[in-house]
C-alpha cells in the first residue's frame, strides 16, 4: 500500500503545466477504515439507543383510568363471588389494554362480562363503546385472585414423599394461581404420595397426589346405583383396576358389565 502511494505522489509531482503546482502542494494522508468506523461507532450507538428507546415507549402498556377500573373490579368480583369458597377474599388486578389498538374516541365505556368467561385466575373482561362515532368492543385482561386457607408444604419435599403431618402447615394461598383444587383437610393428604416436588409455602393441590387404587382387577367390589335422591347397592366383580378418578368396568351378579367410578375401598358408583 505505501509503494502504491508513494507511486501515486511520483505522478501527481510530474503532472505538467500550470495545474502540477496545485497537485504538488496537497498534503495527502491515509486514514484506515478501522479508524474511520471508530469515529463513527458512538453515533451508530445514539442512533440505535434512540430506536430501542421509541421501539419501548411503543410497547409500553395501554391503561384505563381508575373509574373505569374500579368498574372493571366490581363488575369482576359479582361475578367471582358466586364460584369461591365463603371463606374467600377476591382480589382484581386489571391489567392493561394493547397499546397496538387504536380506539375511536369514545364518550361512555361500559365493561360487560365475555360469554362463556370464567373468573378465575387470568381472564378478561369486555369494554364496548357505547357512545362514540364509532362503535367498538375491547377486551381487557384482569386477573382474579381467590385467597382461603389451605395446605402448604413446611419445608421442601420432593416428588414420592408419602405425606404426614409434620410435612404440612395451613396457609392463606392464592386459589386460583394453579390448576387443581387446593387441599385444605388433612385427612384428604395424610398417606397419600406426591406426584411432584413442592417447594416451602407451596399449596398442595390435588393433581399433585397420585391417584389411589382403590382394588385390582378380579377382586370383587360394592356397586352402588346413584339417583336423583335414592341409591341401590350390590355386589360384582371387578373387570379392570379401580383406579382413583378413573372409570372401571364392573360385572355384577346378575352377569351384566356395567361401568362406573371407584370412589374408595372396594367401591364402585353408578350413576343412573
Amino acid at each position: 500500500m505505501t509503494a502504491l502511494w508513494e507511486a501515486g505522489r511520483a505522478n501527481i509531482s510530474g503532472i505538467s503545466g500550470a495545474i502540477a503546482p496545485h497537485f504538488a502542494a496537497l498534503r495527502w494522508t491515509w486514514t484506515p477504515y478501522s479508524a474511520s468506523v471508530k469515529k463513527t461507532r458512538p453515533a451508530l450507538l445514539a442512533l440505535c439507543l434512540a430506536f430501542a428507546l421509541d421501539a419501548a415507549r411503543a410497547a409500553e402498556p395501554s391503561s384505563v383510568d381508575e373509574p373505569l377500573a374500579q368498574q372493571v373490579r366490581q363488575l369482576a368480583l359479582d361475578g367471582a363471588r358466586t364460584a369461591t369458597p365463603p371463606r374467600a377474599r377476591v382480589d382484581i388486578v386489571v391489567g392493561s389494554l394493547d397499546p397496538r389498538l387504536k380506539l375511536a374516541p369514545c364518550q361512555r365505556i361500559e365493561p360487560h362480562l365475555p360469554s362463556g368467561a370464567k373468573l378465575w385466575g387470568k381472564t378478561r373482561i369486555g369494554l364496548r363503546c357505547t357512545q362514540g362515532p364509532v362503535a367498538w368492543n375491547v377486551y381487557l385482561p384482569i386477573t382474579v385472585k381467590v385467597f382461603a386457607p389451605s395446605l402448604v408444604a413446611a419445608t421442601p419435599l420432593p416428588a414420592g414423599t408419602s405425606l404426614s403431618e409434620a410435612d404440612l402447615r395451613e396457609a392463606e394461598v392464592d386459589l386460583a394461581e394453579e390448576p387443581g383444587a387446593a387441599v385444605d383437610r388433612s385427612a384428604v393428604a395424610i398417606g397419600r404420595v406426591l406426584a411432584r416436588p413442592l417447594a416451602a409455602g407451596q399449596a398442595l393441590r390435588q393433581t399433585d397426589l397420585k391417584s389411589r387404587q382403590w382394588f385390582a382387577a378380579g377382586e370383587t367390589v360394592s356397586v352402588v346405583a346413584v339417583g336423583p335422591g335414592y341409591s341401590v347397592s350390590g355386589e360384582g366383580q371387578a373387570l379392570t383396576p379401580g383406579i382413583e378418578g378413573q372409570v372401571v368396568r364392573v360385572r355384577t351378579e346378575n352377569g351384566k358389565v356395567v361401568t362406573g367410578q371407584a370412589v374408595a375401598e372396594h367401591r364402585v358408583e353408578v350413576p343412573l
